[in-house]
């Protein structure tokens, strides 16, 4: 078996470099799609090769926590409670078993260094069932709500996606997101939870081909 601790290092980075490196890896940065982000992990070769990133948040909206847990409301504190927003790993990385040794221990860090109640994650049904937070010890609370995003027709076969305020007047139609499957760590034991727990979901991934640059190596050194 492999000794990771020999092999690699767990180190708190900055945002910049978290980014960098999921523009390169992660499906959702290539579509432009940006992160929340208040701890950041990376994953570093002996060599200081950077080769995996995993990002906690703080939960995004209230209506979550209301809607997970007992006792909730908007007036609630949302202290320790947090998001895993990305996990990500180098393309070109195949190691058995790293990938969830390196999420175990990105929890196990934040939790040293911040109050955790709860850790939240969410895998987008489109692309994956969430294999790795099934191997973390995470349980599995069924898919989230359905939502849609309104797309404005502007003639011409052309369309852009509204992202806030009234849609009132507009000539366009709504069109269903893919639902996310929903997981979650509860460490705080005084916490009851209103989700309905259900049996991991299986199936076969959907492969999303990257859009790799020529250059894909980060360096830790590049960033002191």
């Amino acid at each position: 078996m492999t000794k990771f601790n020999d092999n690699y290092e767990i180190l708190l980075i900055n945002h910049s470099l978290a980014d960098d490196f999921l523009k390169r890896h992660h499906y959702l940065a290539q579509q432009g799609n940006g992160f929340l982000g208040k701890k950041q992990y990376g994953l570093f070769e002996k060599n200081g090769k950077f080769v995996g990133v995993v990002v906690f948040a703080g939960i995004s909206v209230i209506e979550t926590l209301i809607g997970a847990f007992e006792g909730f409301d908007r007036f609630s504190s949302q202290e320790g409670f947090w998001e895993l927003t990305r996990l990500s790993m180098d393309d070109k990385l195949k190691v058995p078993n790293l990938t969830s040794w390196f999420l175990s221990k990105c929890i196990k860090q934040l939790r040293k260094d911040e109050h955790v109640r709860a850790i939240i994650s969410y895998a987008d049904s489109k692309y994956h069932h969430g294999y790795i937070y099934q191997a973390t010890y995470f349980k599995y609370y069924g898919l989230a709500p359905q939502k849609s995003d309104f797309f404005e027709d502007l003639g011409g076969g052309t369309t852009r996606q509204v992202w806030r305020g009234s849609v009132k007047g507009l000539n366009g139609e709504w069109i269903p997101r893919s639902r996310k499957h929903r997981y979650m760590i509860v460490y705080d034991k005084t916490l009851h939870i209103k989700w309905k727990q259900e049996p991991y979901p299986k199936g076969d991934n959907t492969e999303y081909q990257l859009k790799i640059p020529k250059e894909t190596q980060l360096n830790m050194f590049d960033y002191l």
